[in-house]
């Protein structure tokens, strides 16, 4: 794809990942909404994934550490200022956050990227940036963008900080706060487990599993995550005035883990009797949970229009995928 001076710049920070894989080929959609942008993505590895080269071979790849931000100046100079930046690049499990607080801080807020940004012309840009329910305390049902964060853990208080530093120091920003995301796998398999295909395979062996019944989500359909991406930056393209959005991004539905696994059995079949609810406080996983950080979408659903799919019909598209 040219990157013509009339074709606006989507710049996708961590599209390897699960995300940014699917952003990858939303955008690259053959339609006339998405094929209008030139498109470029970030990876820490030395060599992204061919499959992945190969399927989107108009995007532009470029390998940039996000502790030092080595490489972005590279996309200044080969790809140009982007007038779009989505950053889904995170140290995401909560474990080895807690493990390493440092080396979380360091990747999960993006003080290298945003210093890039602003080098180039902050002012120009929009930086949509992924969150996490996990910045909420967890002591009540369906938290709003007002309520307090208190979060319990080090990968939750590494996105506050996110949250805080982007505020302070960028013009034009929307944060969205997702909850866990689930769809089918990307073009490039991504190494880490995905929720529903990993509930899928240990329900087909037959054997009884436990599931915690006391832990709340409200678990995002990818492709409604993506479509919440793209009409923001269709918002910001058309419109070109100042955005600073928080959002929740979540599905309609508060689920356990014992509801999600439920789904899926019903889905496809299983016997139900294999799923033994258990107590999440039974299992020692080396760092604190939340018990429930069920989100309110109200803001989400008024300022986009867009209605996430409910949980088992997103069950569904996934496995049948």
């Amino acid at each position: 794809m040219s990157s013509s001076s009339n074709m606006k710049k989507v710049l996708i920070v961590g599209g390897t990942g699960y995300l940014g894989q699917h952003l990858l080929q939303a955008f690259t959609q053959n339609n006339q909404e998405t094929s209008k942008y030139a498109l470029a993505f970030t990876h820490h590895t030395t060599l992204p994934p061919q499959t992945l080269l190969d399927a989107i071979p108009q995007a532009l790849p470029f390998h940039v550490d996000l502790q030092t931000g080595h490489g972005f100046d590279a996309i200044s100079q080969q790809f140009g200022q982007p007038d779009v930046v989505v950053n889904c690049a995170a140290l995401s499990v909560p474990r080895s956050c807690e493990m390493d607080p440092a080396g979380a801080m360091s990747v999960n807020v993006p003080s290298a990227l945003v210093k890039w940004m602003s080098s180039i012309g902050i002012s120009k840009a929009l930086l949509i940036h992924l969150s996490s329910d996990q910045v909420y305390e967890g002591t009540k049902s369906f938290y709003t963008e007002d309520d307090e964060t208190i979060p319990v853990n080090v990968y939750g208080k590494s996105k506050v900080a996110a949250e805080q530093f982007i505020s302070t120091n960028c013009s034009n920003f929307a944060i969205l706060r997702s909850s866990i995301i689930f769809g089918p796998q990307t073009i490039s398999p991504v190494p880490k487990s995905l929720p529903i295909q990993w509930m899928d395979s240990v329900l087909a062996k037959g054997e009884t599993i436990e599931f915690f019944y006391d832990e709340y989500r409200c678990p995002v359909y990818v492709k409604d995550l993506v479509a919440v991406i793209q009409a923001l930056t269709s918002r910001w393209i058309s419109e070109v005035k100042q955005m600073r959005m928080l959002l929740n991004i979540g599905g309609p539905d508060r689920v356990s883990r014992v509801q999600m696994a439920e789904a899926v059995a019903h889905i496809r079949g299983y016997n139900t009797s294999l799923i033994k609810p258990v107590s999440a406080s039974s299992v020692d996983r080396g760092v604190k949970s939340p018990a429930d950080i069920s989100m309110d979408i109200t803001k989400l659903i008024r300022t986009l229009g867009l209605t996430p799919i409910n949980f088992r019909d997103g069950v569904r598209s996934t496995l049948e995928c």
